[in-house]
């Protein structure tokens, strides 16, 4: 019950806050693309903390160890590039630098290790290139998302089909899912009923979209019905990939939640990695399906 009224709380609290960031008059959408940085920096501190759970290699060695400075600037490369590049107009080629010079790093900062911890290396390097692209190489495409014109719409109308296909298979799962979950090792937890009421609700929300906001949802290519049923079905899909993926890695590291930073859905990554999935998702079928 605690639980259950600290996520209320949070939905109550969160999702206006959420409306207010994204239309509040900024430069270049700038509010948002920092919000999005920092929710990469704190994903990839979380992440890098599952990976650190694993056994190392050998006694001595840190297997999958980063220090946390490293974590948090691997992690926000991505994001952090694009919004140079978004809000700033930097030079076109930035995005890719700044994964040339993180890759270089990860490569090169084992060579004057002791040699006792040597062993590690090759977690290091591997840790190093995960925190780069997960969470931050996905949902830095929220931040393409602010070049589309009426940018503020199709933000929210993306939020708003990722938080309707997890709130409604939640509440789906928790009334209907009794007998049928276990279908996914991944998350025992999970139901069929949950499942299809969260696809369901995407694709509703997907549909209002089309309907209810055409300025910035005009089908291009197929008729309007068919485009708000793709878009919202392929996105939440995504969002429920995005999420059993993230159960998976927490099981492997023997956790529950990825922190403890947000009362009532435990971290970070917990909150984030249906957007973190749905995101590319969504832009790329905004860009075939809406954009002539």
């Amino acid at each position: 019950m605690k639980k259950l009224i600290q996520r209320l709380l949070m939905f109550f609290i969160g999702v206006p806050l959420v409306v207010l960031v994204v239309l509040l008059p900024q430069k270049n959408h700038l509010a948002v693309n920092v919000i999005v940085v920092i929710l990469s920096a704190l994903g990839a501190l979380e992440f890098a903390n599952m990976l650190k759970k694993k056994p190392p290699s050998s006694e001595d060695a840190p297997g999958c160890f980063l220090y946390p400075v490293e974590v948090i600037l691997l992690g926000i490369l991505g994001p952090a590039a694009m919004t140079l590049s978004v809000s700033f107009k930097a030079v076109a080629y930035i995005f890719p630098a700044a994964f040339i010079l993180g890759a270089s790093w990860c490569l090169i900062s084992n060579i004057f290790s002791p040699a006792n911890r040597l062993d590690g290396a090759i977690g290091r390097v591997t840790a190093g290139f995960a925190v780069m692209f997960y969470p931050g190489i996905f949902i830095l495409w929220i931040i393409r998302m602010t070049l589309f014109p009426q940018a503020e719409k199709v933000i929210l109308l993306f939020l708003l089909t990722v938080f309707a296909n997890d709130s409604i298979a939640w509440a789906a799962g928790m009334i209907f899912g009794k007998n049928n979950r276990g279908l996914i090792p991944a998350s025992p937890n999970k139901s069929a009923a949950g499942f299809i009421g969260g696809l369901a609700a995407a694709t509703l929300a997907g549909l209002a979209a089309v309907y209810f906001v055409p300025a910035a949802f005009n089908p291009v290519r197929f008729p309007r019905p068919v485009s708000g049923i793709i878009i919202g079905l392929a996105a939440g899909l995504a969002a429920t990939l995005g999420d059993l993926a993230e159960s998976a890695m927490k099981r492997s590291s023997d956790i529950k939640d990825s922190g403890t930073i947000i009362p009532g859905r435990g971290g970070v990554l917990d909150t984030i990695d249906s957007i973190a999935m749905a995101a590319p998702v969504y832009y790329i079928l905004y860009w075939i399906l809406f954009r002539v």
